[in-house]
C-alpha cells in the first residue's frame, strides 16, 4: 500500500523538521531540502497550521516552528488533517459495495493489513522515531 503524495508530502515534512524541533524552518529551506514544489508546500503548511501541528511567522525571518511537542503529533492525526484517514479504510480494490456481507476477493487478506496499517498510524508519533540513524533528504 502506498500513501497518496499529499499525505507522504506532509509526513515526510514534519518528520524532517522533527529531527529538530526546536528550529524555525523557512518555506525556501523545506522546498530545497525535501524536493516539494512552493505551492504544494505552503497548501500543506496552511493545513498543518489548522491543524495546530505547526505555526508560522511572517517577514525576513519568518518561517514555521512546531506548535505542539513532537510527542503529541500522532502519525494519523497528520494524514486526518490533509485528507482524512477515511481514504485508507475503505475497499483496496475500490469496490464501494464491498463489506463483510459482501466481500471482494481481497477483502479477508486487506482487513487484517488495514488493521495493522490503522494501528500503526494511530499509535505512532513523531517522536517514536530515532533521527540519528536517518540519512539526509
Amino acid at each position: 500500500m502506498k500513501l497518496s503524495n499529499t499525505s507522504e508530502y506532509a509526513l515526510r515534512i514534519l518528520s524532517f523538521m522533527a529531527k529538530e524541533p526546536e528550529l524555525k524552518y523557512s518555506a525556501k529551506y523545506l522546498v530545497d531540502s525535501l524536493k516539494i514544489s512552493d505551492k504544494y508546500l505552503r497548501r500543506l503548511m496552511t493545513d498543518l497550521s489548522k491543524a495546530g501541528f505547526i505555526r508560522s511567522t511572517q517577514g525576513r525571518d519568518g518561517g514555521y516552528f512546531f506548535a505542539k511537542k513532537i510527542n503529541e503529533i500522532v502519525l494519523a492525526d497528520i494524514i486526518d488533517s490533509v485528507e482524512g484517514m477515511e481514504k485508507y479504510m475503505g475497499c483496496v480494490l475500490g469496490f464501494p459495495q464491498c463489506s463483510d456481507e459482501n466481500p471482494c476477493i481481497m477483502h479477508a487478506t486487506w482487513i487484517k493489513v488495514r488493521q495493522e496499517f490503522i494501528n500503526t498510524f494511530n499509535n505512532k508519533t513523531l517522536a517514536d522515531f530515532n533521527y540519528n540513524d536517518i540519512h539526509k533528504f
